[in-house]
């Protein structure tokens, strides 16, 4: 039995924003399961009305059994949730942090003691549990706000663009945990990321959000198994020149899905390294300025099913409407 089962869910925010717009999913207990997409998918909207702090507009969620609405208390027993904001007390200490957020949950004595004890020794802050937590740093600080969604033991956490704004060290050290407590304590983690590497890295599976719809869902292996082969992006000087590149390339024998983007053009093959020749040559007199090659990744199946790179949305963060919506 799925732990989260999500049926036509929408949100529609005064404008009106169209942030989610009739999604479906579910999601196994133990598994890491991950929202992509770039700024203004949906993601955020999406996250928040599964952990009850947004009422959905349409369509319905539940999570461990309970309806995020009409049991929204009992869901909130059941689940941790880190925000994409800190929510640290900078005037508190870290051990002051924790145990407040244990006491919320109903935790008190030598249970919460243990526990948040426990908890900054994972996390790697047991020396720092004394300090202010306005002297951490934004790595510390975020294995804070981990360490308080876990405090009561939630079977189902909710993690909304956990590694924002970390370097690359703290980034690895918040993943070790994420993927331990999915693997060996068994907790069910959903989060939302635009980082393709994370979501190809380290969830079991992805649904990849576009404009409020998922648009492809499956392992990270069998998402980018649709793309068949490598692709091949070649840039031109200007969109004239990259036009009539598309037209040649669309004739040459083996090559497939050509995709224009301004000035560069992005064509499937079945072997990258043998095909390039034979594009430069279908090109001769028009001016390349650049011949790349990669296998199939992430950013390939978003190019794929929504005809722009991820890049391009991910700085445009707007969905269908226009009007910003996380």
């Amino acid at each position: 039995m799925s732990i989260i089962d999500v049926e036509a869910l929408k949100k529609t925010y005064p404008g009106p924003v169209e942030a989610v717009r009739g999604i479906s999913f579910a999601v196994e207990p133990g598994e890491i399961f991950a929202l992509l997409g770039p700024n203004g998918a949906g993601k955020s909207s999406t996250v928040r009305m599964l952990a009850t702090l947004a009422r959905p507009t349409a369509g319905r969620a539940a999570v461990a059994g309970h309806d995020t609405v009409r049991e929204a208390a009992a869901v909130r027993r059941e689940i941790g949730y880190v925000a994409q904001s800190s929510t640290v007390d900078e005037q508190l200490t870290g051990i002051e942090n924790l145990r407040l957020q244990g006491r919320l949950f109903g935790l008190r004595g030598e249970v919460l003691r243990t526990r948040a004890d426990a908890l900054l020794e994972l996390l790697d802050l047991g020396e720092a549990a004394g300090r202010l937590a306005r002297t951490y740093s934004g790595g510390m600080r975020r294995r804070l706000d981990l360490a308080m969604g876990l405090i009561h033991r939630p079977r189902v956490l909710f993690l909304d663009e956990p590694s924002a704004g970390l370097d690359p060290e703290s980034r690895s050290t918040l993943w070790n945990e994420v993927t331990r407590l999915a693997r060996e304590d068994g907790i069910t983690v959903l989060l939302t990321t635009h980082y393709l590497e994370e979501a190809d890295r380290y969830a079991g599976r992805v649904a990849i959000i576009d404009k409020g719809r998922i648009v492809a869902e499956g392992t990270p292996d069998e998402l980018k198994a649709r793309l068949e082969g490598d692709a091949v992006s070649i840039r031109f000087r200007d969109p004239a020149l990259a036009g009539e590149g598309e037209v040649r390339l669309a004739e040459l024998a083996g090559v497939r899905g050509t995709i224009i983007d301004d000035t560069l053009v992005h064509v499937r093959v079945p072997d990258g390294a043998r095909a390039i020749p034979a594009i430069v040559s279908a090109l001769d007199g028009v001016p390349i300025e650049e011949v790349t090659m990669s296998r199939p990744s992430l950013d390939e199946v978003y190019l794929s099913v929504t005809g722009r790179s991820f890049e391009e949305a991910d700085a445009a963060g707007e969905p269908a409407n226009g009007k910003s919506r996380k």
